[in-house]
């Protein structure tokens, strides 16, 4: 789905979400914006030795280009920006955290962060849908999230409710996993999947409205 949008006679820049999260559309709707919706497709598999930076930069770049790919035969690409974004959470260890794929996956990540500090960061890309058309923006926020002790019965509760299994680190801030935090530093809609002051102070900047 694209949308466009005309004001007083003119064409307003066109903004493509490239997402499938759930999340994220809702975060972006909070500002009040019009967007289209573009999933791109691209393999999320992270390289051997791949740093969390290494790997967000590259599979954000993929998502742009997949976005890109999909675009490029419409008409109103030429008026168009794309907003492509990926979260990864980072255990203490330096592990990156992917969405669980099984109830053992889901459970022992929730152990790996009970009682700790984990890293939550959110790389995000606006650009023109045509290459050519405009330069891109790019940023890495990275969030501080504290998880107090839990006990086993909440793990197990929390892994059976199923609510963490499409979630990088296995949970929802949002969700019923709000209660674990004992604190945060930084960005919480970054910790949901967008973090919205930097995204709109980047379009203020590319002079998206």
């Amino acid at each position: 789905m694209l949308l466009t949008r005309r004001v007083k006679g003119s064409t307003v820049a066109t903004l493509v979400l490239g997402s499938a999260s759930p999340r994220r559309r809702e975060l972006l709707s909070h500002l009040g914006l019009a967007f289209g919706l573009c999933e791109p497709v691209v393999d999320e598999s992270r390289n051997a030795g791949e740093s969390p930076g290494d790997y967000l930069e590259r599979i954000v770049l993929a998502k742009l280009g997949s976005v890109r790919g999909q675009l490029s035969d419409r008409a109103t690409a030429e008026h168009s920006w794309v907003l492509v974004a990926d979260t990864i959470v980072v255990s203490p260890a330096g592990i990156v955290m992917g969405k669980p794929a099984t109830m053992l996956d889901a459970s022992e990540m929730l152990s790996a962060l009970s009682g700790t500090t984990h890293e939550v960061a959110t790389r995000f890309i606006l650009g023109a849908a045509r290459p050519s058309a405009a330069t891109e923006r790019a940023e890495t926020v990275v969030t501080r999230v504290t998880f107090r002790r839990l006990t086993e019965g909440e793990r197990t509760h929390y892994v059976a409710s199923r609510e963490g299994f499409d979630k990088a680190g296995g949970y929802a801030i949002q969700g019923a996993a709000a209660a674990f935090v004992e604190r945060i530093e930084g960005s919480y809609t970054n910790v949901v999947g967008l973090p919205l002051s930097e995204l709109v102070v980047a379009m203020r900047d590319l002079g998206i409205r």
